[in-house]
């Protein structure tokens, strides 16, 4: 949408604000498809959910690719907002309940990929269907979108379900077939059934007991839990990066770039970058660990926003003469390194990590909720970017982000201890202890039994 919003905005006469709302509606709607998300989960299963999610995306993009008027693409975007909320809240629930330990982190993370692989893909596609003519180019940049969606919904009919979530409905006979299904061994399958029965077991089925044991009479561990795995889903997006992807094109013209095709070039290499740093992370997160890759991306993020605060502002001060030379590839160069700060760390692993800490019995409304919070503050980013940068100029609004990800920092640091390679049964007895025990615990190597990596 970021690049096509320009074509939009200039073919059907929109104003700067229902631009603004345009691209941040989706986010409020997909508030409304995660909350929701939680309890039909719980009910249908994890794979039907997914495919109840593309089916909202499906209808969404071609609303939107067929719209004549404002009113219709908002209709568009907010069917596509809620299978943005569904898809958000269920990918990394059900990729956390059937990987393995030794690999959750990477295939938990995995969606992520996929959602920057497809975001890429849209700021290709801006930049060649932005040589068709005007009416035509921007419709099949947003039909296009619902295609990767429909094959989803078709091929996640071909996935195995939950086994867990199985066995939190009594399908204990197809809970344990799926087990044998993803393990190496059967004995490594009744290993994991072990671990997995006593806790299903106890785990409520109802939406009513579930909230009940979150908010109204939370254990210590489960407090503890909800800070740690909601709390990163609601700071995630303070980091500003919403701001600079979805108005990438405003965020380089402040910069000094002039010309569209060059501006779309450049958002097209973002991308790429974005992309090609979350593959990395895939590949490291479980060598070592969320906890080292979250801080270090913090660490990118913090000093990046600042860079790119320092010069815009310098930019914007030089004005109406140009500013030094300098400025321009400096403030480029700080986009790149923000986005790719972002991708290594505070992308991929905050889905994984909320997913893995929050029990069996809270996991799908705990993410659910924690995700409704990421859509908001996703949403008040998108919705006042634009306001924000003209009250406080944009450099001043890299600036505030900066400040966010300082407290973000420190939050993580104190409030969440390393999960990798342990299963997640397990995961809630650290959360027992306190700050100083969880840190010590979280530092233990956990041994691998035989070549089969625990789950």
């Amino acid at each position: 949408m970021a690049g096509a919003s320009l074509f939009i905005q200039e073919d059907l006469k929109l104003t700067d604000t229902q631009v603004q709302l345009l691209i941040g509606i989706l986010n409020v709607c997909a508030f409304v498809g995660c909350l929701t998300a939680g309890h039909v989960s719980n009910y249908v299963g994890r794979r039907r959910t997914i495919t109840v999610g593309a089916c909202f995306f499906v209808a969404g993009s071609t609303v939107m690719s067929q719209a004549h008027s404002f009113g219709l693409l908002m209709a568009g975007r907010c069917a596509a907002g809620i299978g943005v909320g569904y898809a958000l809240m269920i990918a990394p629930v059900y990729a956390t309940e059937i990987a393995p330990a030794a690999t959750r982190g990477s295939l938990a993370a995995t969606p992520d990929v996929c959602i920057n692989l497809g975001a890429l893909a849209g700021y290709t596609s801006t930049y060649f269907f932005g040589k068709l003519p005007l009416a035509q180019g921007w419709r099949a940049m947003l039909g296009l979108g619902g295609l990767p969606s429909a094959v989803l919904a078709l091929g996640v009919l071909f996935m195995p379900e939950s086994p867990r979530w199985l066995a939190m409905h009594g399908r204990v006979e197809e809970s344990r077939a799926v087990l044998r299904q993803l393990s190496d061994t059967p004995e490594e399958a009744e290993l994991l059934w072990s671990k997995i029965a006593p806790v299903a077991v106890a785990s409520p089925q109802s939406s009513a007991g579930v909230w009940k044991e979150m908010f109204l009479h939370p254990t210590p561990p489960v407090r503890r839990m909800l800070v740690a795995g909601v709390g990163i889903l609601f700071m995630q997006h303070l980091s500003g990066i919403n701001g600079v992807q979805l108005y990438s094109p405003r965020v380089f013209k402040d910069a000094g770039i002039n010309s569209r095709d060059q501006i779309l070039a450049t958002t097209v290499f973002m991308g790429l970058a974005k992309t090609l740093f979350i593959l990395s992370a895939i590949l490291l997160v479980d060598r070592v660990g969320r906890r080292p890759l979250y801080l270090s991306s913090l660490a990118g993020v913090i000093v990046s926003l600042t860079c790119l605060g320092t010069t815009l502002t310098i930019i914007r001060r030089a004005e109406p003469h140009h500013a030094a030379p300098w400025t321009l590839p400096v403030a480029i160069t700080s986009v790149f390194t923000f986005v790719a700060s972002f991708s290594v760390g505070l992308g991929p692993i905050t889905g994984c990590y909320s997913s893995e800490v929050l029990p069996l019995r809270l996991r799908a409304h705990g993410v659910s909720l924690g995700v409704a919070l990421n859509r908001l503050t996703n949403a008040a980013v998108a919705l006042s970017f634009v306001s924000l940068s003209d009250a406080i100029t944009m450099g001043g609004a890299f600036f505030l982000y900066a400040g966010f990800a300082t407290c973000m920092a420190a939050f993580f640091y104190f409030n969440c201890p390393e999960t990798k390679g342990r299963p997640l049964e397990e995961i809630e007895e650290m959360f027992s202890h306190g700050w100083r025990a969880r840190q010590q615990l979280s530092s233990v190597e956990i041994p691998v039994y035989g070549n089969n990596p625990r789950r």
